[in-house]
């Protein structure tokens, strides 16, 4: 759950979003060498006269930075399309989700059971019960079992959506139209947050996103309930 004045990711709550942090990680430490690098020559240019006006041309100097580039953004590179390869895998996922975004609302069908769909509202600033995140809580939340692979297929009824949960490492293109895929495993139970991502409409910041990972026993529990009230 992001706070005020934060200044890092939230929390990660999934193996990808974990590759991320420690990729951001890697990333700054690379461009703070960088800009020291660069600040450094700026104080010496500026403080002394270190300059020599008899260096018309210089291949060893032109191999360094040429080569000293190219490396860096190899180093970028690599652990990027690793992390990207890994995102996009789905592995014999144990349930199927399938998110449906809508004006401005979005509705979940669980694709492994017969009746399993419902809506999903945000609660109103009024009927938030105490300890609820305003403009954040759902009537219904997507529940999903814990510490198990879970695929989710994002479309949309009407216009562009996208389907973000920001602990999770997950931001999805909901488009008319085409079904696309993503998959998570949560690392840990909780409630993880998010919205939509993508401008559709005049309510747009009002269609919050709510996943909350149980035990298997509970997910089971849940669902049984679930199918009882279908």
């Amino acid at each position: 759950m992001a706070h005020p004045s934060q200044l890092g990711f939230q929390d990660a709550a999934s193996p990808v979003m974990e590759e991320l942090l420690h990729f951001h990680d890697h990333a700054l430490m690379i461009v703070f060498l960088i800009s020291t690098l660069v600040l450094y020559i700026i104080v010496v240019m500026v403080t002394t006269k270190l300059t020599n006006k008899y260096i018309l041309d210089s291949q060893e100097i032109e191999v360094v930075w040429t080569i000293l580039p190219a490396v860096i953004l190899i180093m970028i590179a690599l652990p990027s399309l690793r992390i990207l390869y890994l995102m996009d895998e789905v592995n014999d996922p144990h349930l199927t989700v399938k998110a449906m975004g809508h004006q401005w609302y979005w509705s979940y069908e669980y694709t492994d059971y017969e009746n399993l769909a419902f809506d999903s509202y945000m609660v109103p600033t009024q009927d938030l019960a105490p300890g609820q995140f305003r403009l954040l809580e759902t009537d219904h939340r997507m529940v999903v079992p814990m510490e198990s692979p879970v695929r989710v297929l994002v479309s949309a009824e009407d216009v562009l959506h996208s389907w973000a949960v920001p602990a999770l490492g997950i931001k999805l293109d909901a488009v008319p139209g085409r079904l696309n895929q993503t998959s998570f495993i949560t690392s840990r139970p909780g409630v993880f947050y998010g919205q939509c991502s993508e401008i559709c409409g005049a309510n747009h910041s009002f269609m919050p996103i709510v996943v909350e990972a149980v035990p298997l026993e509970h997910f089971e529990n849940w669902s049984s309930l679930m199918l009882e009230d279908a």
